[in-house]
């Protein structure tokens, strides 16, 4: 069977969804994941986009190994050399260069004629191979470009010493029949094509990226560029767990063999979802909530008898456990451990008794733990960012007849000393989120609020994600999970506000 390579782009187009923003410790720690996902290169960034950018590629490409890492870069040879700066430590780096081909961009976006438009696309090619062999040239909005032009740049950018040929349908425009016939014409028509791999770049404007970018490598494409839950511009991209799981379990269609560990498909959707403070829809294809989950009668009669009546993937297989043992109250530190284990982490013994602490605590509010909520709790206590405060407690005052008052005590972790503030507000959150800026004077502006039930039941555990904006326009997103939603609204707030300090403090 032929290879298909996953070119996985969430650390930048994906990083491009309206309001997400994130620190370089947490690109880090996604780039990390998505090594033991098994994705064969990583687009870190566009370095020339910002210094923030330029030092989360260079920090990906310093401690990342055994993938590619890949930057993006316009034709231009600042935009190229500032990529190679960030890139050159990595073992296996890729320079990504791009301009779009298409008549509209030409006209409207880059004021440049064809002639001109290849002249730049072939001498970046040259300047960049002046770096590293591997070179991918992409044909910004190529699907809507002129094939014979289209050609005859990609043919120039081969020859000039492009590795990689990536054909983006930027504006998800296409239809699986279009692509399929695309990349056929393009592997007729470009006479020296077996010397580059086909990439292809879908978009999901149509919500066709799956199934367009499967058409394309029913057609020839051998590289395919995604995201972790399909994030990105716009309405996002090809969602990777849905693209290897198609191949996976309609491998006699496809024949086609990928090198992803699907068991990590599950914790790295979880994980993005987190960082990103983008939820996962209920009913989204592999990863969602209910993508295992049977309500009729006749679907669970069928299910209990033989799981494949109604279901065509094992959720073992992309990292979902089945597991009897049910960890409560009187659960011990041996049994947590040997549960995180089998969830896939990996904690230190410091980590370990932190998040075992956050554990007791919850059992004592709830009857039996669930593994979304040793998820959760676990991945709040590790991805802690150094706290410049830590919220001791909170009191409420409220009803319908009252103001809603709230009192909040945090302490500083560089002195120990206990700070305390009251606020009103128009409901018991706003009062919270008062009394906090008062006590830090982060001057963070909130700009989302979601509140999400991680299992069902009274005793819930509930997840907030606040998304906090501040003086110098960066967006950082806090979360916070607890049994109390008002309690979990808070813990989120203090998180985004330790991450403003944070980063102004880094400089990042």
């Amino acid at each position: 069977m032929s290879r298909i390579y996953f070119f996985d782009t969430t650390l930048r187009d994906g990083e491009q969804s309206p309001g997400v923003s994130l620190n370089i410790k947490e690109k880090l720690e996604i780039a990390r994941q998505l090594t033991k996902l098994g994705v064969d290169i990583i687009e870190a960034g566009f370095p020339v986009a910002s210094p923030g950018d330029f030092e989360a590629v260079k920090t990906i490409a310093q401690n990342i190994k055994g993938v590619t890492i890949a930057g993006l870069c316009r034709t231009s040879f600042a935009d190229i050399d500032r990529a190679w700066e960030a890139l050159k430590y990595a073992d296996q780096p890729r320079l990504h260069t791009f301009i779009a081909t298409s008549d509209i961009h030409l006209k409207h976006k880059l004021c440049k004629t064809r002639p001109e438009v290849l002249e730049a696309a072939v001498a970046a090619v040259k300047h960049a191979k002046g770096y590293t062999s591997d070179i991918e040239f992409s044909a910004e909005d190529a699907f809507r470009s002129d094939l014979d032009y289209l050609c005859q740049v990609l043919e120039a950018v081969i020859e000039a010493g492009a590795t990689t040929v990536n054909v983006p349908d930027t504006v998800g425009y296409g239809t699986p029949n279009e692509l399929g016939k695309f990349i056929a014409d393009i592997r007729e028509r470009v006479p020296n094509i077996h010397k580059a791999r086909i990439s292809v770049h879908c978009h999901n404007d149509l919500g066709l990226a799956v199934a367009n970018t499967l058409a394309a490598i029913a057609n020839g494409a051998e590289q395919v560029e995604c995201t972790i839950n399909g994030i990105g511009e716009r309405a996002g991209n090809a969602a990777l767990e849905e693209l290897i799981m198609a191949l996976y379990t309609r491998k006699s269609e496809y024949g086609k063999e990928a090198g992803i560990n699907t068991v990590e498909i599950y914790r790295t959707s979880k994980l993005v979802s987190s960082l990103t403070g983008m939820p996962i829809q209920p009913n989204k294809a592999v990863v969602g909530k209910n993508a295992f989950v049977h309500e009729s009668g006749i679907h669970q009669d069928g299910v209990l008898k033989e799981r494949t009546t109604y279901e065509i993937m094992n959720p073992e297989l992309i990292g979902l456990s089945v597991n009897n043992i049910v960890l409560g109250k009187h659960s011990g530190r041996h049994a947590f451990r040997d549960r995180l284990k089998e969830l896939g982490y990996a904690l230190s013994d410091e980590e370990l008794g932190k998040a075992f602490v956050r554990f007791k605590n919850l059992a004592d509010r709830k009857k039996e733990i669930s593994d979304q909520d040793l998820e959760a709790i676990v991945e709040e206590e590790i991805r802690r960012i150094p706290e410049a405060y830590h919220m001791e407690y909170m009191h409420i005052s409220s009803g319908t007849t009252v103001v809603p008052t709230a009192t909040v005590g945090l302490r500083l972790e560089e002195t120990g000393e206990l700070i305390e503030e009251a606020a009103c507000g128009d409901g018991p959150v706003d009062a919270i989120y008062k009394a906090i800026d008062k006590l830090t004077g982060a001057g963070g502006t909130l700009v989302n609020y979601a509140l999400n039930a991680i299992t069902g039941g009274k005793d819930a555990l509930g997840e907030v994600t606040v998304k906090i904006q501040g003086e110098d326009k960066r967006v950082v997103t806090g979360r916070g999970v607890s049994t109390d939603v008002l309690e979990a609204s808070a813990r989120a707030y203090v998180n985004a506000v330790n991450k403003l300090v944070y980063e102004r403090a880094s400089g990042h």
